[in-house]
Protein backbone atom coordinates (compact mmCIF):
# COMPACT_ATOMS: atom_id res chain seq x y z
CA UNK A 1 0.00 0.00 0.00
CA UNK A 2 1.47 3.35 -0.72
CA UNK A 3 2.40 6.07 1.71
CA UNK A 4 2.77 9.85 1.84
CA UNK A 5 6.25 10.65 2.10
CA UNK A 6 7.69 11.14 5.74
CA UNK A 7 10.69 13.13 4.46
CA UNK A 8 10.17 16.53 4.47
CA UNK A 9 10.73 17.52 0.34
CA UNK A 10 10.66 21.20 -1.08
CA UNK A 11 7.99 21.70 -3.47
CA UNK A 12 6.94 24.48 -5.93
CA UNK A 13 5.79 27.30 -3.78
CA UNK A 14 1.82 27.69 -4.12
CA UNK A 15 0.07 31.22 -3.50
CA UNK A 16 -3.27 31.95 -3.97
CA UNK A 17 -6.32 33.01 -2.88
CA UNK A 18 -7.24 29.86 -1.64
CA UNK A 19 -4.23 27.98 -1.19
CA UNK A 20 -0.64 28.28 0.17
CA UNK A 21 1.92 25.64 0.10
CA UNK A 22 5.39 27.90 1.52
CA UNK A 23 7.13 24.99 3.32
CA UNK A 24 8.58 21.78 2.72
CA UNK A 25 6.00 18.90 3.36
CA UNK A 26 5.65 17.48 5.43
CA UNK A 27 6.03 20.65 7.24
CA UNK A 28 9.98 19.94 9.36
CA UNK A 29 8.73 21.07 12.88
CA UNK A 30 5.28 18.77 12.05
CA UNK A 31 7.55 15.44 12.46
CA UNK A 32 7.63 15.16 16.50
CA UNK A 33 4.04 15.20 16.10
CA UNK A 34 3.49 12.51 13.59
CA UNK A 35 6.04 10.53 15.55
CA UNK A 36 4.55 10.93 18.61
CA UNK A 37 1.25 9.83 17.10
CA UNK A 38 2.97 6.96 15.33
CA UNK A 39 4.58 5.82 18.52
CA UNK A 40 1.26 5.81 20.47
CA UNK A 41 -1.15 4.99 17.89
CA UNK A 42 -2.26 1.47 16.09
CA UNK A 43 -0.77 2.27 11.99
CA UNK A 44 -4.50 1.83 10.94
CA UNK A 45 -5.13 5.31 12.51
CA UNK A 46 -2.86 6.50 10.12
CA UNK A 47 -2.84 6.92 5.82
CA UNK A 48 -3.69 10.05 5.51
CA UNK A 49 -1.88 13.14 4.22
CA UNK A 50 0.24 14.45 7.17
CA UNK A 51 -0.93 17.66 7.84
CA UNK A 52 -0.20 18.64 11.63
CA UNK A 53 -4.55 20.66 11.56
CA UNK A 54 -4.54 24.10 13.61
CA UNK A 55 -8.02 24.60 12.49
CA UNK A 56 -10.26 24.87 9.55
CA UNK A 57 -12.25 27.92 7.95
CA UNK A 58 -15.56 27.42 6.10
CA UNK A 59 -14.06 25.40 2.67
CA UNK A 60 -10.56 25.41 3.99
CA UNK A 61 -8.39 23.70 6.22
CA UNK A 62 -4.73 25.51 7.84
CA UNK A 63 -1.73 24.18 9.19
CA UNK A 64 0.62 25.67 11.66
CA UNK A 65 3.42 27.19 9.40
CA UNK A 66 1.39 29.00 6.99
CA UNK A 67 0.24 26.47 4.85
CA UNK A 68 -3.60 26.43 3.80
CA UNK A 69 -5.78 23.90 1.31
CA UNK A 70 -8.64 23.68 -0.15
CA UNK A 71 -10.91 20.87 1.93
CA UNK A 72 -11.76 18.06 -0.19
CA UNK A 73 -12.53 15.97 2.40
CA UNK A 74 -14.80 17.70 4.88
CA UNK A 75 -13.58 15.41 7.78
CA UNK A 76 -14.76 12.56 6.43
CA UNK A 77 -17.82 14.11 4.68
CA UNK A 78 -18.81 15.76 8.39
CA UNK A 79 -18.27 19.38 7.49
CA UNK A 80 -21.50 20.02 5.49
CA UNK A 81 -22.00 23.32 6.72
CA UNK A 82 -17.88 23.91 6.75
CA UNK A 83 -15.44 24.26 9.51
CA UNK A 84 -15.36 26.45 12.28
CA UNK A 85 -18.41 27.82 12.08
CA UNK A 86 -18.88 30.45 14.40
CA UNK A 87 -22.70 29.58 15.23
CA UNK A 88 -21.84 25.76 15.89
CA UNK A 89 -18.72 26.73 18.40
CA UNK A 90 -20.93 29.50 20.14
CA UNK A 91 -23.82 26.94 20.84
CA UNK A 92 -21.02 24.33 22.10
CA UNK A 93 -19.61 26.91 24.37
CA UNK A 94 -22.92 28.17 25.73
CA UNK A 95 -24.05 24.35 26.07
CA UNK A 96 -20.56 23.73 27.72
CA UNK A 97 -20.80 26.44 30.20
CA UNK A 98 -24.11 25.70 31.37
CA UNK A 99 -22.56 23.15 33.13
CA UNK A 100 -24.56 20.31 31.55
CA UNK A 101 -21.71 18.30 29.81
CA UNK A 102 -23.95 14.72 30.30
CA UNK A 103 -26.94 13.17 31.40
CA UNK A 104 -27.45 9.88 29.82
CA UNK A 105 -31.43 9.31 28.98
CA UNK A 106 -32.40 11.98 31.29
CA UNK A 107 -34.28 15.08 29.80
CA UNK A 108 -32.48 18.15 28.79
CA UNK A 109 -34.18 21.20 27.09
CA UNK A 110 -32.30 20.63 24.01
CA UNK A 111 -32.97 16.80 23.31
CA UNK A 112 -36.46 17.34 22.16
CA UNK A 113 -35.73 20.71 20.14
CA UNK A 114 -33.13 18.69 17.99
CA UNK A 115 -35.51 15.38 18.09
CA UNK A 116 -38.48 17.38 17.00
CA UNK A 117 -36.08 19.31 14.15
CA UNK A 118 -34.89 16.02 12.46
CA UNK A 119 -38.52 14.54 12.42
CA UNK A 120 -39.30 18.05 10.46
CA UNK A 121 -36.60 17.37 7.69
CA UNK A 122 -37.42 13.57 7.29
CA UNK A 123 -39.88 12.21 5.09
CA UNK A 124 -43.36 12.65 6.73
CA UNK A 125 -44.30 8.48 7.26
CA UNK A 126 -40.59 8.82 9.71
CA UNK A 127 -41.95 10.07 12.45
CA UNK A 128 -39.77 9.39 15.46
CA UNK A 129 -35.90 9.33 15.37
CA UNK A 130 -33.08 8.07 17.77
CA UNK A 131 -29.83 9.77 18.82
CA UNK A 132 -26.85 8.02 18.79
CA UNK A 133 -22.81 8.57 18.80
CA UNK A 134 -21.93 7.05 15.41
CA UNK A 135 -23.25 5.67 12.15
CA UNK A 136 -22.15 2.33 12.75
CA UNK A 137 -24.47 2.29 15.77
CA UNK A 138 -27.20 3.17 13.63
CA UNK A 139 -26.56 0.34 11.04
CA UNK A 140 -26.82 -2.20 14.59
CA UNK A 141 -30.28 -0.46 15.82
CA UNK A 142 -31.36 -1.14 12.09
CA UNK A 143 -30.37 -4.51 12.18
CA UNK A 144 -31.58 -5.36 15.35
CA UNK A 145 -35.09 -3.51 14.43
CA UNK A 146 -35.83 -5.51 11.44
CA UNK A 147 -34.96 -8.66 12.64
CA UNK A 148 -37.31 -7.93 15.80
CA UNK A 149 -40.37 -6.76 13.43
CA UNK A 150 -39.85 -9.61 11.48
CA UNK A 151 -39.69 -12.11 13.78
CA UNK A 152 -42.78 -10.72 15.37
CA UNK A 153 -44.27 -11.51 11.40
CA UNK A 154 -42.67 -15.07 11.09
CA UNK A 155 -40.21 -17.11 13.05
CA UNK A 156 -38.06 -17.18 10.05
CA UNK A 157 -38.52 -13.47 9.18
CA UNK A 158 -34.74 -12.88 10.29
CA UNK A 159 -32.72 -12.72 6.67
CA UNK A 160 -30.67 -9.14 5.91
CA UNK A 161 -29.88 -8.65 2.58
CA UNK A 162 -27.24 -5.85 1.79
CA UNK A 163 -24.78 -5.28 -1.07
CA UNK A 164 -21.69 -6.48 -2.48
CA UNK A 165 -18.73 -3.67 -1.58
CA UNK A 166 -21.42 -2.06 0.86
CA UNK A 167 -19.84 -0.61 3.68
CA UNK A 168 -21.33 0.37 6.77
CA UNK A 169 -19.19 0.90 9.91
CA UNK A 170 -16.39 -0.91 11.75
CA UNK A 171 -18.33 -2.51 14.81
CA UNK A 172 -19.34 -6.48 14.32
CA UNK A 173 -23.07 -6.41 12.92
CA UNK A 174 -22.39 -3.64 10.43
CA UNK A 175 -19.06 -5.73 8.98
CA UNK A 176 -20.96 -8.56 9.19
CA UNK A 177 -23.78 -6.91 7.11
CA UNK A 178 -21.07 -5.17 4.70
CA UNK A 179 -20.11 -6.58 1.65
CA UNK A 180 -16.42 -5.90 1.47
CA UNK A 181 -14.53 -9.53 2.37
CA UNK A 182 -11.60 -8.37 3.67
CA UNK A 183 -12.87 -6.27 6.52
CA UNK A 184 -14.60 -9.29 7.87
CA UNK A 185 -12.29 -11.58 7.35
CA UNK A 186 -11.49 -11.63 11.40
CA UNK A 187 -14.96 -12.37 12.00
CA UNK A 188 -14.72 -16.17 11.27
CA UNK A 189 -18.42 -17.27 11.99
CA UNK A 190 -19.88 -15.11 9.68
CA UNK A 191 -23.92 -14.99 10.40
CA UNK A 192 -25.34 -17.27 7.26
CA UNK A 193 -28.31 -14.90 7.13
CA UNK A 194 -26.87 -12.24 6.04
CA UNK A 195 -26.76 -11.90 2.58
CA UNK A 196 -25.23 -9.89 -0.04
CA UNK A 197 -26.09 -9.09 -3.75
CA UNK A 198 -24.30 -7.36 -6.26
CA UNK A 199 -24.94 -3.38 -6.40
CA UNK A 200 -25.99 -2.33 -10.24
CA UNK A 201 -24.02 0.90 -10.78
CA UNK A 202 -24.10 -0.37 -14.34
CA UNK A 203 -20.08 -0.24 -13.83
CA UNK A 204 -18.78 -2.36 -11.88
CA UNK A 205 -21.38 -4.49 -12.15
CA UNK A 206 -23.04 -4.06 -15.79
CA UNK A 207 -26.49 -5.61 -14.68
CA UNK A 208 -28.67 -3.21 -13.74
CA UNK A 209 -31.95 -5.41 -13.67
CA UNK A 210 -34.05 -6.38 -10.57
CA UNK A 211 -34.06 -9.85 -12.09
CA UNK A 212 -30.05 -10.16 -10.74
CA UNK A 213 -31.88 -9.15 -7.33
CA UNK A 214 -34.36 -12.32 -7.61
CA UNK A 215 -31.83 -14.41 -8.93
CA UNK A 216 -29.19 -13.70 -6.45
CA UNK A 217 -31.52 -14.70 -3.68
CA UNK A 218 -32.37 -17.97 -5.09
CA UNK A 219 -28.48 -18.76 -5.84
CA UNK A 220 -27.93 -17.93 -2.04
CA UNK A 221 -31.07 -20.30 -1.29
CA UNK A 222 -33.09 -17.38 0.35
CA UNK A 223 -36.99 -17.34 0.56
CA UNK A 224 -38.16 -13.55 0.25
CA UNK A 225 -40.89 -14.54 2.92
CA UNK A 226 -37.86 -15.06 4.97
CA UNK A 227 -36.48 -11.63 4.52
CA UNK A 228 -37.08 -8.84 7.34
CA UNK A 229 -34.76 -5.98 5.73
CA UNK A 230 -33.09 -4.94 2.56
CA UNK A 231 -30.06 -2.45 3.60
CA UNK A 232 -28.30 -0.34 1.01
CA UNK A 233 -26.09 2.93 0.90
CA UNK A 234 -27.55 5.52 -0.52
CA UNK A 235 -24.23 5.60 -2.74
CA UNK A 236 -21.43 3.28 -2.06
CA UNK A 237 -18.70 5.24 -0.33
CA UNK A 238 -16.25 3.98 -1.63
CA UNK A 239 -16.74 5.02 -5.48
CA UNK A 240 -19.44 7.45 -4.55
CA UNK A 241 -21.67 4.99 -7.04
CA UNK A 242 -25.49 5.12 -7.42
CA UNK A 243 -27.67 1.98 -7.86
CA UNK A 244 -29.94 2.10 -11.06
CA UNK A 245 -33.08 4.22 -10.35
CA UNK A 246 -35.08 1.66 -11.81
CA UNK A 247 -34.10 -1.18 -9.98
CA UNK A 248 -34.14 0.49 -6.66
CA UNK A 249 -37.92 1.75 -7.59
CA UNK A 250 -38.55 -1.97 -8.40
CA UNK A 251 -36.70 -3.24 -4.93
CA UNK A 252 -39.51 -1.17 -3.25
CA UNK A 253 -42.16 -2.62 -4.51
CA UNK A 254 -40.25 -6.29 -3.68
CA UNK A 255 -40.02 -5.05 -0.26
CA UNK A 256 -43.70 -4.01 0.24
CA UNK A 257 -44.84 -7.22 -1.80
CA UNK A 258 -42.65 -9.07 1.20
CA UNK A 259 -43.10 -6.99 4.08
CA UNK A 260 -39.90 -5.88 3.91
CA UNK A 261 -38.14 -3.14 5.27
CA UNK A 262 -36.13 -1.56 3.07
CA UNK A 263 -33.17 0.74 5.08
CA UNK A 264 -31.12 3.64 3.50
CA UNK A 265 -27.89 3.80 4.99
CA UNK A 266 -27.63 7.98 4.72
CA UNK A 267 -24.29 8.35 6.88
CA UNK A 268 -22.37 10.12 4.15
CA UNK A 269 -25.34 10.84 1.83
CA UNK A 270 -27.68 13.38 4.12
CA UNK A 271 -27.89 16.51 5.29
CA UNK A 272 -27.47 17.93 1.69
CA UNK A 273 -24.35 16.34 0.23
CA UNK A 274 -25.89 14.97 -2.57
CA UNK A 275 -27.88 17.84 -3.71
CA UNK A 276 -31.02 17.00 -1.82
CA UNK A 277 -31.65 17.49 2.12
CA UNK A 278 -31.43 12.65 2.22
CA UNK A 279 -29.50 11.41 -1.12
CA UNK A 280 -32.44 8.20 -1.10
CA UNK A 281 -34.81 11.04 -2.20
CA UNK A 282 -33.09 10.28 -5.69
CA UNK A 283 -34.50 7.45 -6.36
CA UNK A 284 -38.09 8.64 -5.89
CA UNK A 285 -39.26 5.83 -3.48
CA UNK A 286 -39.90 5.86 0.07
CA UNK A 287 -37.66 4.77 3.08
CA UNK A 288 -39.04 2.37 5.88
CA UNK A 289 -35.78 3.70 7.96
CA UNK A 290 -32.74 5.79 7.15
CA UNK A 291 -29.55 5.78 9.40
CA UNK A 292 -27.61 9.19 9.45
CA UNK A 293 -24.39 10.59 10.92
CA UNK A 294 -21.17 12.70 9.50
CA UNK A 295 -23.12 15.34 8.53
CA UNK A 296 -26.19 15.90 11.14
CA UNK A 297 -23.72 18.05 13.71
CA UNK A 298 -21.16 19.13 11.41
CA UNK A 299 -18.98 18.75 14.19
CA UNK A 300 -18.73 16.39 17.04
CA UNK A 301 -20.00 12.86 17.09
CA UNK A 302 -24.22 12.11 16.86
CA UNK A 303 -25.60 10.25 14.74
CA UNK A 304 -29.19 9.24 14.43
CA UNK A 305 -32.04 6.40 13.01
CA UNK A 306 -35.30 7.56 11.38
CA UNK A 307 -38.15 5.08 11.37
CA UNK A 308 -42.04 5.04 12.04
CA UNK A 309 -43.80 5.19 15.42
CA UNK A 310 -44.73 1.22 14.63
CA UNK A 311 -40.88 0.47 14.08
CA UNK A 312 -38.80 2.63 16.69
CA UNK A 313 -41.55 1.87 19.09
CA UNK A 314 -40.92 -2.41 19.47
CA UNK A 315 -38.63 -1.68 22.90
CA UNK A 316 -40.30 -0.93 25.77
CA UNK A 317 -38.95 1.98 28.39
CA UNK A 318 -35.00 1.99 29.08
CA UNK A 319 -34.26 -1.30 26.86
CA UNK A 320 -32.79 0.71 23.50
CA UNK A 321 -30.85 3.15 24.58
CA UNK A 322 -27.17 4.73 24.24
CA UNK A 323 -24.97 6.14 26.66
CA UNK A 324 -24.18 9.17 25.25
CA UNK A 325 -27.30 9.55 23.18
CA UNK A 326 -28.37 13.53 22.46
CA UNK A 327 -25.64 14.51 24.15
CA UNK A 328 -26.25 17.84 25.07
CA UNK A 329 -23.57 19.75 23.48
CA UNK A 330 -23.67 17.03 20.32
CA UNK A 331 -27.38 18.32 20.52
CA UNK A 332 -26.17 22.14 20.87
CA UNK A 333 -23.72 21.59 17.98
CA UNK A 334 -26.09 19.78 15.62
CA UNK A 335 -29.15 22.65 15.97
CA UNK A 336 -26.61 25.25 15.27
CA UNK A 337 -25.68 23.03 11.97
CA UNK A 338 -28.95 22.17 11.33
CA UNK A 339 -30.11 26.15 11.10
CA UNK A 340 -27.03 26.54 8.89
CA UNK A 341 -27.60 24.41 6.62
CA UNK A 342 -31.28 25.83 5.61
CA UNK A 343 -30.16 29.93 6.39
CA UNK A 344 -27.57 29.48 3.90
CA UNK A 345 -29.47 27.40 1.91
CA UNK A 346 -26.67 25.08 1.55
CA UNK A 347 -28.83 22.08 -0.20
CA UNK A 348 -29.53 24.30 -2.90
CA UNK A 349 -25.69 24.78 -2.97
CA UNK A 350 -24.61 21.53 -3.30
CA UNK A 351 -26.56 20.64 -6.45
CA UNK A 352 -25.57 24.16 -8.25
CA UNK A 353 -21.78 23.29 -6.73
CA UNK A 354 -22.13 19.37 -8.15
CA UNK A 355 -23.60 20.36 -11.60
CA UNK A 356 -20.26 22.62 -12.06
CA UNK A 357 -17.95 19.90 -10.75
CA UNK A 358 -19.46 16.93 -12.42
CA UNK A 359 -19.25 18.92 -15.23
CA UNK A 360 -15.70 19.29 -15.24
CA UNK A 361 -15.34 16.12 -14.14
CA UNK A 362 -16.67 14.57 -17.60
CA UNK A 363 -14.49 16.54 -19.20
CA UNK A 364 -11.43 15.73 -17.80
CA UNK A 365 -12.50 11.81 -18.25
CA UNK A 366 -13.03 12.47 -21.86
CA UNK A 367 -9.50 13.99 -21.62
CA UNK A 368 -7.91 10.74 -19.94
CA UNK A 369 -10.03 8.35 -21.24
CA UNK A 370 -7.61 5.19 -20.66
CA UNK A 371 -7.39 6.23 -16.99
CA UNK A 372 -10.43 7.32 -15.61
CA UNK A 373 -12.94 4.10 -15.55
CA UNK A 374 -15.69 5.76 -14.31
CA UNK A 375 -17.02 9.68 -12.41
CA UNK A 376 -19.95 8.21 -9.91
CA UNK A 377 -21.67 10.67 -7.59
CA UNK A 378 -24.32 13.42 -7.57
CA UNK A 379 -24.23 16.36 -5.78
CA UNK A 380 -20.96 17.91 -3.79
CA UNK A 381 -19.76 14.30 -3.99
CA UNK A 382 -17.78 12.01 -6.67
CA UNK A 383 -15.32 9.66 -6.99
CA UNK A 384 -12.69 9.27 -10.19
CA UNK A 385 -12.62 5.51 -10.63
CA UNK A 386 -9.02 5.59 -12.02
CA UNK A 387 -7.76 2.08 -14.03
CA UNK A 388 -5.15 0.32 -16.09
CA UNK A 389 -4.66 2.00 -19.10
CA UNK A 390 -6.43 -0.58 -21.76
CA UNK A 391 -8.79 -1.96 -19.47
CA UNK A 392 -10.96 -2.00 -15.74
CA UNK A 393 -8.55 -3.10 -13.64
CA UNK A 394 -8.42 -0.64 -11.00
CA UNK A 395 -5.32 1.10 -10.54
CA UNK A 396 -4.46 2.01 -6.90
CA UNK A 397 -0.89 3.84 -7.77
CA UNK A 398 -2.39 5.92 -9.74
CA UNK A 399 -4.75 7.13 -7.67
CA UNK A 400 -2.46 7.62 -4.66
CA UNK A 401 -0.04 9.23 -6.87
CA UNK A 402 -2.90 12.10 -7.86
CA UNK A 403 -3.80 12.53 -4.31
CA UNK A 404 -0.63 13.28 -3.39
CA UNK A 405 -0.08 15.70 -5.78
CA UNK A 406 -3.28 17.63 -4.81
CA UNK A 407 -2.20 17.41 -1.16
CA UNK A 408 1.25 19.03 -2.32
CA UNK A 409 -0.67 21.92 -4.88
CA UNK A 410 -2.69 22.75 -1.82
CA UNK A 411 -6.17 20.49 -2.38
CA UNK A 412 -6.30 18.31 0.67
CA UNK A 413 -8.31 15.29 0.15
CA UNK A 414 -8.52 11.63 1.79
CA UNK A 415 -6.24 8.72 0.86
CA UNK A 416 -7.96 6.81 -2.42
CA UNK A 417 -10.42 4.47 -1.41
CA UNK A 418 -12.99 1.96 -3.26
CA UNK A 419 -11.79 -0.92 -5.51
CA UNK A 420 -7.86 -1.48 -4.75
CA UNK A 421 -7.71 1.87 -3.55
CA UNK A 422 -8.35 3.69 -6.91
CA UNK A 423 -11.34 5.98 -6.28
CA UNK A 424 -10.26 9.64 -5.75
CA UNK A 425 -12.84 10.77 -3.66
CA UNK A 426 -14.30 14.26 -3.65
CA UNK A 427 -16.27 15.56 -0.73
CA UNK A 428 -15.86 19.61 -0.21
CA UNK A 429 -18.09 21.68 2.46
CA UNK A 430 -21.21 22.12 0.98
CA UNK A 431 -20.41 25.85 1.63
CA UNK A 432 -18.10 26.32 -0.76
CA UNK A 433 -18.03 28.56 -4.06
CA UNK A 434 -18.01 28.50 -7.37
CA UNK A 435 -14.40 30.32 -7.35
CA UNK A 436 -12.36 27.95 -5.04
CA UNK A 437 -14.57 24.69 -6.89
CA UNK A 438 -13.24 25.59 -9.99
CA UNK A 439 -10.01 26.61 -8.49
CA UNK A 440 -9.53 23.21 -7.08
CA UNK A 441 -10.83 21.20 -10.21
CA UNK A 442 -8.01 22.96 -12.09
CA UNK A 443 -5.66 21.53 -9.76
CA UNK A 444 -7.27 17.69 -10.18
CA UNK A 445 -6.58 18.08 -13.37
CA UNK A 446 -2.85 19.14 -13.23
CA UNK A 447 -2.64 16.73 -11.14
CA UNK A 448 -3.34 14.14 -13.44
CA UNK A 449 -1.64 15.22 -16.13
CA UNK A 450 1.74 15.04 -13.98
CA UNK A 451 0.75 11.70 -12.80
CA UNK A 452 -0.08 9.95 -16.30
CA UNK A 453 1.80 11.73 -18.92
Amino acid sequence: MPTFPSTPRNLPPVQTKYRTIKTALPVPESLPILEEIRKYEPQSMGGMPPIIWKNGENFLVNDFWGNRWIDWSSGVLVTNAGHGRKEIIDAVVAQAQSGLLTNYLFPHKLRGTLARMLVERAPKHLDKVFPLSTGSETIECAIKLCRTRGQKISASKRVMVSFVNGFHGRTLGSQMVGGIPALKSWIGNLDPQMVQVPFPDGFRCKDVSFDLFVKSLADAKVNSTDVCGVLLETYQGGTASFADKAYIQKLRVWCDENNVLLVFDEVQAGFGRTGKYFGFEHYGVKADMICCGKGISGSLPLSAIFASREVMDLYPPGSMTSTHSANPICCAAAIANLELIDREKLVENAARMGDILHRELGKIQKEFPKNIGAVHGKGLVAAVQMVKPGGEEPDGDTAFAIVQQMYERGVLMFAPVGFGGASVKIAPPLTINQEALEESIHVLRESIRAVVQ
